[in-house]
Parts: structure tokens; sequence; C-alpha cells
């Protein structure tokens, strides 16, 4: 998965947010990606794996989660 379908991947999920949570902001949503990234950043130091492999392990466990 490249950085192009990482963010496309990342701006359906802003947009199943704002329709889940319609009275979510715009400032509430980047709280929201600033924790995202912080979190990749921690995958990565923890991992030792680039940026692009953390967003992609974590969006294939979200999938495998969301389907529980």
């Amino acid at each position: 998965m490249n950085k192009d379908q990482v963010q496309g991947k990342a701006q359906q999920l802003k947009g199943k947010f704002k329709e889940a949570f319609s009275k979510l902001t715009d400032n509430d949503l980047m709280l929201y990606e600033g924790k995202r990234d912080q979190f990749v950043g921690k995958v990565v130091e923890l991992q030792g794996i680039a940026k692009e492999e953390a967003e992609k392990q974590i969006i294939e466990e979200m999938q495998v989660r969301s389907q529980i």
C-alpha cells in the first residue's frame, strides 16, 4: 500500500467518523489525526519499521478488529 492509498483510507475513515458523529468539528478530527500520527510514530519506534509499513499494519489490524 503506497502513501496515497493510506491517505485515501484515512480520508474514508474521517468521512465515516463525520457520518457517525455528526457533531464532531474539524478541530476534533484534527486532534484525532494528531493522536493517530503519534500512534504511528510509536509503532515505528517500537517495531523498527517504516512509517508506511506501520500505517499498513494499523489499517489491517483495524479492519480485522472491526469485523469482530
